[in-house]
């Protein structure tokens, strides 16, 4: 069995999250089937993680197994982007070597979550309208506690089935895209469901006055969901990068 690394964007407003759900459609499901109707074989998909429902990725990372060479990486790569939807597309498909894992392998994953100020039609689904002004000055300095602790159970989904609620933030900031648009941008080792939503939605209490940095950081040390803040919508989160080792790739 030969092991490979797809290299993918999707625009999630039709999904059901990546992975595979009983009551609706996913990307992992998908591009399951592309695979499997082109190769002719049972073909399962491994993500490098969970995205939610209607959040976007502008890269995601998956592996598959197949009992045979593909010669032709950029032939099965033209062939799956004709099958797929038109909001899934594959950047390309790459030999790696057999143990190499999309999640466990991860150095690194990095989102963003795009605020906007003003209404307009055609980001609706892509950005979180705010009404009011935030200081986003005290959103960054509230930001920067986060690289002080590595125990983040207030910003993750209650009963989940990780063993571990540890994560290494690499980076976490905001900053201005154009005129009406702010990003936060947060690297990590590793996320917890819902983490970076409920990070945001915190943040955000923080830049209207309703929270401290003191009170930022207890809610972190409180280890207690309830104590964050309400969640951010999923549209406006998107996955942009995972970073590997080299010596996985073939």
């Amino acid at each position: 069995m030969l092991r490979y690394f797809i290299y993918l964007a999707y625009e999630g407003t039709n999904y059901h999250g990546w992975q595979i759900q009983p009551n609706g459609m996913s990307v992992q499901e998908c591009l399951q089937k592309a695979l499997s109707t082109y190769l002719r074989v049972d073909i399962e998909v491994v993500g490098a993680g969970r995205t939610d429902a209607g959040v976007h990725a502008r890269l995601m990372v998956a592996h598959f197994d197949y009992e045979g060479d593909l010669p032709d990486l950029t032939l099965l790569t033209d062939k799956l982007n004709k099958m797929l939807p038109p909001d899934i597309s594959i950047f390309r498909i790459c030999k790696v070597k057999p143990d190499a894992h999309a999640r466990f392998d991860a150095i690194s994953r990095t989102y963003k979550y795009y605020i906007t100020t003003v209404k307009y039609p055609f980001n609706r689904h892509l950005k979180y309208r705010i009404h009011g002004m935030l200081d986003y000055g005290q959103m960054n300095l509230a930001a920067q506690t986060l690289f002080d602790y590595t125990d983040f159970t207030s910003f993750s989904k209650l009963h989940t089935d990780v063993k571990t609620n540890n994560c290494r933030i690499i980076k976490a900031e905001w900053s201005k895209e154009d005129d009406i648009t702010w990003v936060f941008t947060i690297q990590a080792d590793r996320f917890l469901r819902n983490m970076v939503r409920a990070i945001v939605g915190t943040l955000i209490e923080v830049g209207c006055g309703k929270m401290s940095i003191k009170d930022f950081r207890e809610v972190i040390e409180q280890k207690n969901r309830c104590k964050a803040g309400a969640s951010v919508p999923g549209q406006a989160l998107f996955l942009v990068d995972i970073e590997y080792p080299a010596e996985i790739f073939i």
